[in-house]
């Protein structure tokens, strides 16, 4: 089984560039993050003609998860109880070929000592408890997405830079409390580069001098990471190529189970 997370920021803008990935990779799942379009407006006839049927929690102008397969998926969840902001749509959840798929779009946060901020920590603590709630950590589950969380030093070009947003010890605490629940990052499992990123900002040039971030997670409990054969990130999702919508800010992670 081949599941691929993205935030695509914007399917409608980048539904050709979906398109293709989908087309080169072949997943059996795609969860997208940053859809931004309401349920009304999925292109759902656009996905069936690529093969697959979508499940979808969209939301206008901002946010919004999806998740894409080939086959229906079972128990299907939209949202999570406890949501201190549910009018937000970032989180699906469902179970594909026996392993349980969390599709989260953490908040962004803003900056240290912002209500923004105050409200990303409230948000995560909600999110871990309605997961240990929900789910035991003895079944194969991956938490997978956009964190807007570096987990570590070397995840990041300049890590001090990042120290007021993304990279400050409140974010790590919580990636390292959903660790100590009983989950792992698959994608260390495979990769132990330093300076492998996520997702570059469009300005000052940051993709070509790779000033960028690892900020799209796969945390898989332990059942789930002893079947993860495969990950990684597809860095040529980042370049122009020869589509006429830019690539979006992100790039595809890739993961394989057995």
């Amino acid at each position: 089984m081949r599941a691929i997370s993205w935030n695509v920021n914007s399917l409608r803008t980048r539904f050709e560039r979906v398109a293709a990935v989908i087309n080169r990779h072949q997943p059996d799942l795609l969860c997208l993050q940053e859809t931004k379009v309401t349920d009304e407006d999925f292109p759902h006839d656009a996905i069936e003609e690529l093969g697959y049927i979508a499940e979808v929690h969209g939301q206008k102008t901002y946010n919004g998860v999806a998740l894409i397969s080939r086959d229906e998926l079972e128990d299907v969840r939209i949202g999570f109880d406890g949501d201190p902001c549910p009018e937000q749509a970032r989180v699906i959840s469902g179970v594909c070929q026996g392993v349980r798929f969390i599709n989260i779009y953490v908040v962004n946060g803003k900056e240290i000592g912002t209500d923004k901020y105050e409200l990303k920590m409230k948000w995560l603590t909600a999110l871990r408890e309605w997961i240990s709630s929900e789910f035991n950590n003895d079944e194969p589950l991956v938490i997978l997405g956009d964190f807007n969380i570096v987990p570590e030093e070397r995840d990041a070009h300049d890590p001090d830079k990042w120290r007021h947003i993304h990279f400050s010890p409140e974010e790590v605490a919580q990636l390292d409390a959903l660790r100590d629940w009983g989950t792992t990052d698959l994608f260390r499992l495979h990769n132990d580069d330093d300076h492998v990123f996520s997702w570059w900002d469009y300005r000052r040039q940051a993709f070509r001098f790779d000033h960028g971030l690892r900020i799209d997670l796969a945390m898989g409990t332990q059942r789930a990471a002893k079947i993860c054969s495969f990950a990684s990130l597809d860095r040529d999702e980042r370049r122009k190529g020869d589509f006429e919508a830019k690539p979006s800010d992100h790039i595809p992670l890739i993961l394989d189970f057995s």
